[in-house]
């Protein structure tokens, strides 16, 4: 028999929420109803989106289809494994099903793989199969990924939001991945789950910006702080420490942090920080203010543009 893809008969992709789904097939159980479309299939495709929808709109048999078909494509040749004798899912009172719009009379495809087909609805004994492995993406915080810390991170699933406890590897990388054992898709009789697979982003950061394993900080200063030097207390990943700023320093200078960027993984060296100085110029409010300006510029007679060839 052919495997039926009823994400793509669907139009949504295979992570779609739930609520997605529900959405999706009103739309085109309305396109295509017999008693109002004037499409020319109208009723093979009904009841193409009514299984579909019947095979997707339960969490439980949901899980079992995408376990059991992950990795075929829509008219595939499809063979269960050996042993395999169905799954029975009872219909709930009321609800969405197919048959709510008259659906009914799915394909084989779909009655041996939920009702059992010949089986009569009985799985047989002794047949199990691992839950797919899944994937997600999660950021995180520069913070978190430097110490390396146990944290809880909310997932939305097909299933709606889930939340665990993930241990973060201290130092790990953007597009490196976390294993949890055993989170993944649920397995089919007594098969154990898949595993869950996440994808590390890092969080943009207020002050921060990230370079390899390197960070840096703009750094704001008074002029006399750059004219005459001064030890500040600036911002990194490991608390607050001080900094001597030399005496001279310019506006984009860069001044070094050794060791305070990122942590390496694997014996690699750790990554630093680098401080780029931005100076600052405090507004004349007043003629008092303007009059310190003019006098610092009568007496200095520095000249910033002295190194340009020919003038201004």
């Amino acid at each position: 028999m052919q495997y039926k893809d009823y994400y793509q008969t669907l139009g949504v992709e295979r992570n779609a929420s739930q609520d997605d789904i529900k959405k999706a097939y009103r739309k085109l159980a309305r396109k295509y109803h017999p008693d109002v479309s004037k499409e020319a299939d109208a009723e093979s495709r009904f009841k193409e989106v009514s299984e579909a929808y019947e095979a997707l709109r339960d969490p439980e048999r949901r899980a079992a289809y995408d376990a059991l078909g992950s990795g075929h494509r829509g008219g595939e040749e499809f063979r269960p494994p050996p042993g395999w004798g169905g799954f029975e899912f009872r219909q709930g009172p009321g609800g969405e099903g197919a048959a709510g719009f008259g659906g009914g009379g799915f394909s084989d495809f779909f009655e041996n793989l939920f009702t059992g087909g010949a089986s009569g609805g009985r799985r047989q004994s002794g047949w199990s199969s691992r839950g797919t492995d899944q994937a997600a993406r999660i950021r995180l915080p520069l913070e978190a990924i430097a110490r390396g810390e146990s944290r809880e991170v909310t997932l939305q699933t097909p299933g709606g939001p889930r939340t665990l406890r993930v241990k973060i590897p201290r130092g790990i990388e953007p597009g490196q991945q976390i294993r949890l054992p055993g989170q993944g898709g649920q397995g089919l009789g007594e098969g154990a789950a898949g595993d869950l697979y996440l994808e590390v982003e890092y969080e943009p950061h207020r002050l921060f910006q990230v370079k390899g394993r390197d960070i840096y900080l703009n750094l704001p200063l008074a002029p006399w702080e750059a004219a005459l030097g001064a030890t500040v207390a600036v911002p990194t990943l490991g608390g607050r420490v001080d900094l001597r700023v030399p005496a001279g320093t310019q506006s984009g200078q860069r001044l070094r942090l050794k060791g305070r960027g990122l942590p390496a993984r694997r014996g690699a060296e750790s990554g630093d920080q680098y401080v780029v100085a931005q100076i600052h110029l405090p507004p004349a409010k007043d003629e008092a203010d303007r009059a310190m300006w003019e006098a610092l510029q009568r007496r200095s007679g520095f000249d910033p543009r002295a190194r340009w060839e020919g003038g201004a």
